[in-house]
């Protein structure tokens, strides 16, 4: 594609903006009115705390079930996406902006002295939109932060499915395209049965909803996440059986590492006491496990998370660089988030961070880092 047929491609369409306001449709009136388990949130700084309903797997087993009756009956195209990608990355794109701007003028209407709606403003205008200026807007009753998170996991999943329609329509199903498909539908739909765990994760309970979330959730997740698809629609990669094999191992650890690592955090923050493979849990000052995955790297989620990105771009050969954008440019985040993470909890554990740090002088992968 040359670059006049690229910039013509980014155009956004009625098209694009019908099948996101639909999806978001679709994900507020459902996930509304569908039974789930009800979460209760952290603790918040003013002794509150918020409640998630977590039917996130329904919804989106319904949302597939619903299209692919749809498509059946020729009512949608299981194409649709696939051949809509660049009007739809700009079109959310643009969607991301506008809802960060009535965010951001929203939020400072605020009166609100709550945890979740008090606005935060340091008066950088660029600042304040980029990072936000509350904790959990909501609207009509939805929280926004937790409904544009599973968005972008759903998305992901959507566009991988498009994309896996449009290579069978073409006659290009590759084991390589198979692999890929099978390792990110485990995941997302592993995301989904532990959805309750994303409700104690750094992102819901300290950071604030600004563009660098919305953005992140609605646009960089789904479009990049699954550009290993994208490029095996183009590219012919041929693997061997023992080539497949090799790649399980990194899928399967990868997983192991970061599902138990964020399982025994969660686990933790509910009960203390709760034991960790099979032992009473370490705990410095109260606050700060040190045992499991925890006593072995400071940030051993993040190991377990770069393991499954790289199984995700490995069916995809090593021709090109291109399907290994996601764990270079993941790796180059959660180094920075990490930089970040440890400044902060300096600050708020202070002389237990300092104990933790040397009975744990790890960071993320053990006698590396």
């Amino acid at each position: 594609m040359d670059l006049s047929s690229f910039l013509q491609a980014l155009i956004p369409s009625w098209n694009s903006a019908y099948l996101l306001l639909g999806f978001f449709a679709y994900l507020a009136i459902a996930g509304s009115i569908v039974l789930g388990k009800l979460v209760p949130g952290v603790v918040l700084a003013d002794g509150t705390r918020l409640h998630y309903r977590c039917n996130g797997l329904v919804l989106l087993l319904l949302l597939v079930a619903l299209l692919g009756i749809s498509a059946k009956m020729d009512f949608v195209s299981p194409t649709a996406i696939s051949e809509r990608g660049f009007e739809l990355l700009s079109t959310t794109f643009i969607f991301s902006f506008l809802v960060t701007l009535a965010l951001y003028f929203a939020g400072c209407k605020s009166h609100s002295k709550s945890s979740s709606l008090k606005p935060h403003t340091t008066g950088n205008l660029i600042h304040d939109w980029w990072f936000g200026i509350q904790l959990n807007p909501h609207f009509m009753g939805i929280d926004l932060k937790f409904l544009f998170v599973r968005a972008g996991m759903m998305g992901w999943l959507l566009i991988n499915l498009s994309v896996l329609a449009k290579s069978i329509q073409d006659g290009t199903l590759s084991k390589s395209m198979i692999l890929f498909q099978i390792f990110c539908a485990l995941y997302i739909l592993d995301y989904f049965v532990h959805e309750e765990y994303m409700t104690s994760t750094w992102d819901i309970i300290a950071e604030r909803l600004g563009f660098m979330l919305v953005f992140g959730d609605l646009v960089w997740i789904p479009f990049t996440f699954s550009i290993q698809g994208w490029w095996l629609l183009a590219n012919e990669v041929k693997l061997t059986t023992t080539t497949i094999i090799a790649n399980c191992p990194v899928f399967l650890i990868g997983y192991m590492v970061f599902r138990g690592a964020n399982k025994q955090k969660h686990v933790f923050k509910k009960n203390p006491k709760a034991p960790i493979w099979g032992k009473p849990p370490k705990v410095i000052g109260g606050k700060l496990l040190a045992s499991g995955y925890w006593g072995i790297a400071r940030h051993c989620n993040y190991l377990g998370d770069l393991l499954l990105a790289l199984s995700f771009s490995l069916p995809c050969g090593i021709s090109s660089p291109v399907p290994y954008f996601y764990p270079i440019y993941l790796l180059i985040l959660l180094i920075w988030r990490e930089r970040r993470d440890e400044s902060r909890c300096a600050k708020k554990y202070k002389e237990m961070w300092t104990e933790y740090r040397k009975l744990v002088p790890w960071r993320i992968l053990p006698y590396v880092y």
